[in-house]
């Protein structure tokens, strides 16, 4: 089946059966969005992944046969088209921040409002991340320790940056969106694009959720800051 170009393509892959009907009841109902496949494990997912490659995959974390990191992690090395948003519980555990470093996009609370979700499928099919601080900055701060280092002692590709572009950075560190940024640093929500592009290609980073994980591995922001 083809689809028109304009219709973002989604796979559902959840073990609980109840929650991908929830999912696709929710989805289909806009004229943007469409689910085109069903998995009940990592397994699975991956073979319809491979074959239907969907612009957005909702990966649960905990399944049989493969477990949504392994998963992701063999998408993402495929740099297909394809980019997952997984679907987690707020109390989650090692295993989503794992799920981010296998390359994920993001994070989708499994009780979301039907606003959020299609929010959520929407912003990361355009490129962009999920990046809720209340999931995100609590699940990064958890596996991060260390006092942060000086400038004169970061990482070579943080380093690079440019003043201004470092101060962007901890902000995106932080989950802040760029219209948030630009009202903070007194800057044109233009400019703030600017420095993010940069950013990105500085770092080799994917997309916002790399460079948040980037920001925490090498200590530039700590938890609460």
């Amino acid at each position: 089946m083809t689809l028109d170009p304009e219709i973002t393509s989604i796979l559902i892959v959840d073990d609980q059966a109840l929650v991908r009907s929830g999912f696709r009841l929710m989805l289909d109902t806009q004229p943007d969005l469409r689910v085109i496949g069903e998995a009940g494990d990592g397994r699975e997912g991956l073979d319809l992944a491979r074959r239907q490659r969907p612009d957005v995959v909702l990966m649960d974390v905990r399944m049989p046969v493969m477990d949504g990191i392994e998963a992701t992690r063999e998408i993402v090395a495929e740099s297909g088209p394809t980019r997952v948003l997984i679907l987690t519980t707020f109390d989650a555990d090692e295993l989503v921040y794992d799920a981010v470093l296998a390359g994920a996009s993001g994070f989708l609370l499994k009780d979301a409002t039907a606003a959020e979700l299609l929010s959520a499928v929407r912003t990361v099919a355009r490129g962009d991340a999920i990046l809720a601080p209340a999931v995100t900055a609590r699940l990064l701060a958890q596996f991060t320790a260390g006092p942060p280092p000086s400038s004169s002692a970061l990482p070579a590709d943080l380093a690079s940056l440019t003043a201004r572009e470092l101060e962007v950075t901890r902000l995106i560190a932080r989950g802040q969106s760029n219209a948030e940024i630009a009202r903070e640093l007194f800057l044109g929500e233009t400019t703030v694009k600017t420095h993010v592009t940069s950013i990105l290609a500085k770092l080799g980073a994917r997309d916002r959720i790399q460079v948040v994980v980037r920001c925490y591995e090498a200590g530039l922001v700590r938890p609460g800051q």
